[in-house]
């Protein structure tokens, strides 16, 4: 029998096929492998410049601020802390240095020309935003610069001049918004003329609305009635404006301030700057150029703590105003506090109450209305007082009474020590109930710390007995505002200057 031979030919080319496809599925597997280590090596790369690149942004925007360390006195003399609420101080300076002479006097270090408090609920559900305004006479207290430079106080001086007159710096405004409002301020933060330009630059433009035309050759603005968009120069005329509309003063001015800021507010929350990196850029690059800050927000990582805190608010929550203000008898060209008024404001703002009327109140549930809601408005200047401490304490009586001149209650006095007491009480003689209740509203007290005196003469001073609870606890905070006061909200797109 004939033995089979093998089909050879069959076999080797299947063999052939197959040797083909596995030396081509061993090259897939080597591309794979040099694709995978190329992409992995590419990543790595981008992934150290990446952080390269975040290290050279946090120096570089770190360099760009520059920040203070202020010298705010004794500890015990200063108001109680806010707790979870923060208050701002945002210091507008007029300086002019290296702006040449369009702006004045070139060489000018800058007052506090646009002063604003900042106050954000401990919930974050709201924000108040005071405007002081500059022409404002208040007394002034010492303070020291930066080097531990003693700095006279003065009894009554221009709000502005806390700032640049006689070397005070911004913890001289700080000190004396504290001895003014009786609030707390945690942090400043300090802007100039050239900020305003860089700034609006950076965001694209604000947009800003004017009720009629305005020429004011004192700020260069020159504006058709409408709406606008404004940026670098044209900006800052418009937030300087204040001859071409309202009643041609700094009150005036105000609320185009408030109208530009709250603008700029909305322009960064809705035009996607926070979360386009160009814009961010920008935006980061000249606002840390454009700051001076305290030291304890000195630094890119504690400031973008402060301004993500801050965004919590929804922009409808927040609510511009201006502390209420009577022209100065002793000069129609300044201002004075107007009282109870402005006491209500700064103690609704202590007691962290919300001005926003669509928000429920972040403090505690409501205690009774200070007697301010419906005091009669007196004279604050004319009115003697007497402060005696009865709180156990020693040491109570004179920061009171500067907080009371603050206030506008120029005749306060220390007075000898009283009993100790439990609360804090005001009294009065027969008839001069509207004083008692206008100080009783400066310093925040309920309604039942008033009462008579029937001992007392019609002259006598009002008398003042601090009590344990102004060591404890703060007093309880007004639960309205005060009527007819100047507002802006800053989701208000219809605000124009008039």
């Amino acid at each position: 029998m004939q033995q089979e031979q093998p089909n050879t030919g069959r076999f080797s080319g299947e063999g052939r096929r197959e040797a083909r496809l596995r030396a081509a599925a061993a090259a897939k597997r080597r591309r794979r492998r040099r694709v995978l280590r190329w992409t992995a090596g590419t990543g790595a790369l981008a992934m150290v410049a990446g952080c390269g690149g975040a290290y050279y942004l946090y120096r570089h925007f770190n360099s760009n601020l520059t920040s203070v360390k202020v010298q705010l006195g004794d500890e015990a003399e200063r108001p109680k802390a806010a707790g979870d609420a923060l208050n701002i101080l945002v210091i507008g300076t007029d300086s002019r240095q290296g702006l040449g002479r369009e702006y004045g006097d070139e060489g000018s270090s800058g007052h506090a020309d646009t002063t604003l408090l900042f106050h954000v609920a401990k919930d974050r559900s709201n924000a108040t935003v005071v405007s002081i305004p500059r022409d404002l006479m208040v007394p002034i207290p010492e303070c020291q610069d930066g080097q531990g430079k003693r700095i006279p106080g003065s009894a009554r001086d221009m709000f502005n001049n806390s700032l640049g007159q006689g070397g005070r710096d911004a913890g001289c405004t700080w000190k004396t918004v504290e001895k003014v409002t009786g609030i707390r301020v945690d942090h400043f933060v300090q802007v100039d003329f050239e900020a305003v330009k860089t700034l609006s630059t950076a965001v694209g433009g604000v947009e800003v609305c004017a009720a009629k035309d305005i020429d004011d050759k004192g700020s260069h603005l020159k504006m058709s009635k409408g709406r606008h968009v404004v940026q670098g120069e044209e900006a800052l005329a418009f937030v300087r404006t204040r001859h071409a509309v309202g009643f041609g003063g700094d009150l005036t001015r105000i609320p185009l301030q408030q109208q530009f800021i709250s603008s700029m507010i909305r322009k960064i929350k809705s035009d996607g700057t926070l979360t386009n990196p160009g814009k961010l850029y920008q935006l980061a690059d000249a606002a840390t150029k454009a700051l001076t800050v305290d030291s304890g927000i000195g630094s890119v990582d504690k400031l973008k703590d402060l301004a993500q805190d801050i965004s919590k608010v929804d922009t409808k929550n927040i609510t511009f105003t201006t502390v209420p203000v009577l022209d100065d008898p002793k000069d129609e060209d300044r201002l004075i506090l107007q009282q109870p008024d402005a006491g209500q404001v700064f103690a609704m703002i202590a007691g962290d109450r919300s001005l926003t009327e669509t928000a429920a109140p972040s403090a505690e549930p409501a205690a009774p209305a200070a007697p301010s809601a419906t005091a009669p408005a007196v004279d604050a200047k004319d009115v003697p007082v007497t402060v005696r401490n009865g709180s156990g304490t020693r040491g109570q009586s004179g920061p009171t009474v500067d907080r009371l001149k603050a206030k506008g209650f120029a005749r306060a006095a220390v007075g000898s020590d009283a009993t100790p007491a439990a609360t804090t009480t005001v009294s009065h003689p027969a008839g001069r109930e509207a004083e008692a209740a206008a100080l009783a509203a400066a310093l925040g007290l309920p309604a039942d710390a008033v009462r008579p005196n029937p001992a007392a003469a019609a002259k006598d001073p009002l008398l003042l007995v601090l009590g344990k609870d102004v060591l404890t606890a703060p007093a309880q905070a007004p639960t309205e505002a005060p009527k007819d006061l100047q507002r802006v909200q800053a989701d208000d797109e219809d605000v124009c200057a008039k």
